[in-house]
Formats: structure tokens, C-alpha cells, sequence
């Protein structure tokens, strides 16, 4: 089970977004329309720590190849990755 915290960025609130932490314990759901689009997993990776991201409603990948020091830069960094793929 993960124990980061995670506070929404300002682009995804601008949005009318959110994130909630998902029924596995593991990752964070992306919340357009009440709705989960996104599904943001940390993993580990080189001895430290990276973060899968998906779609949820087709289950297609986002690449996300960056190496972070903790669970919650790889979640941050990974919203970040988010946001350029959609890009905001």
C-alpha cells in the first residue's frame, strides 16, 4: 500500500479535476467528470522509483521513463508527463 500523499496541481484544478486515491491502495485515479481517466501507479525502478501511467477507459500507456528518488516524485512527476501528453 502506498503512503503518499498527493495534493491535485494547479492545472488539473483549473480543469475542474481531481485525483483520489484508487480501491488497490497502490495508485492515484485522474478525475474528469466524476469520472477516473487516468490511473497513475508507482513502481519500482533501478533501485528507486517510477510511475505507470494509463488511460483508463481503453487501458493505452503513456510512456513515463523517469527515475525519482520516492514514490511521491514519481506521482508528481508523473502528473507532470500527464500534463504535457495532453497537452496543457
Amino acid at each position: 500500500m502506498t503512503t503518499a500523499t498527493l495534493s491535485p496541481p494547479d492545472w488539473l484544478t483549473l480543469r475542474q479535476g481531481s485525483l483520489k486515491p484508487h480501491y488497490d491502495g497502490q495508485s492515484w485515479a485522474v478525475i474528469f467528470d466524476d469520472e477516473p481517466q487516468y490511473l497513475l501507479t508507482p513502481v519500482p525502478a533501478k533501485g528507486k522509483h517510477a510511475v505507470r501511467i494509463k488511460q483508463t477507459i481503453n487501458g493505452k500507456p503513456i510512456l513515463c521513463d523517469e527515475v525519482y528518488p520516492s514514490d511521491q516524485a514519481a506521482l508528481s512527476g508523473g502528473l507532470e508527463t500527464l500534463r504535457k501528453s495532453l497537452g496543457w
